[in-house]
């Protein structure tokens, strides 16, 4: 097999990975069509990473003919995804409990709260609206590895999706650290919505999923009216 050939496996195969992560169970035909590759093409790289251990498949029976193959990641193929510093933070985790105690570790969870409340702040216009503060928050998330994205269910209700968790590995070894992102969440998109987790990669969600609305259409109004008086 010449280099050309080999860098385009691997290119698919990273691909196949990636869609899987962020979608779900996906179908070889689903895949083909997303990547303009071949269902043949398709179904020869979900056999090597099988073979490989990164991933597995369930069947769905159909009406007609044989039942669906749906594939899925293992955990294994979660390697392959960013998971920023790991070991160093599991360590200071458990380093920051045995010096100082719990009270010591929520100290350390309270200080990188406000941290990253300042942080994100930083980037964020005070103008902006919720909603336009929901794609920030996004866009800020998946520089750090989190794979976001909002889906919009309702003019009054986004989701704000982490596909990916970057401190998967920390947040199970310190569920304290799940429960500052939300307050994070909170602070960063103001009064007028709510937040509520409604996927979670810890409860063995495949991704993250925080369901942000709007409290009242009026205050959502007055928001937007706010915002264009002051353009």
């Amino acid at each position: 097999m010449d280099e050309s050939a080999t860098v385009e496996r691997v290119k698919v195969k990273n691909q196949i990975l990636y869609l899987l992560k962020i979608k779900g169970r996906q179908s070889a035909a689903d895949l083909a069509q997303q990547l303009q590759v071949s269902p043949m093409a398709i179904r020869q790289h979900l056999q090597t990473l099988q073979d490989e251990q990164l991933v597995i498949y369930t069947e769905e029976r159909q009406a007609v003919g044989r039942p669906l193959k749906l594939w899925y990641l293992t955990d294994k193929a979660m390697n392959f995804f960013p998971n920023h510093h790991t070991d160093l933070v599991v360590n200071l985790i458990e380093g920051v409990t045995q010096l100082f105690g719990m009270d010591g570790l929520e100290a350390l969870i309270a200080q990188r709260t406000q941290t990253q409340i300042q942080n994100y702040s930083a980037k964020m216009s005070d103008s902006l609206l919720w909603r336009e503060r929901v794609a920030v928050l996004a866009c800020l998330r998946t520089q750090e590895g989190y794979m976001a994205e909002v889906i919009e269910e309702s003019p009054d209700e986004f989701l704000l999706v982490e596909n990916h968790c970057s401190i998967c590995t920390a947040a199970q070894k310190c569920p304290q650290l799940c429960s500052s992102e939300l307050q994070v969440f909170t602070r960063l998109l103001g009064s007028t919505v709510s937040i509520e987790r409604v996927e979670h990669i810890l409860s063995g969600d495949r991704r993250c999923a925080y369901r942000v609305s709007v409290f009242d259409q009026a205050i959502d109004f007055q928001e937007t009216q706010g915002v264009r008086s002051r353009e």
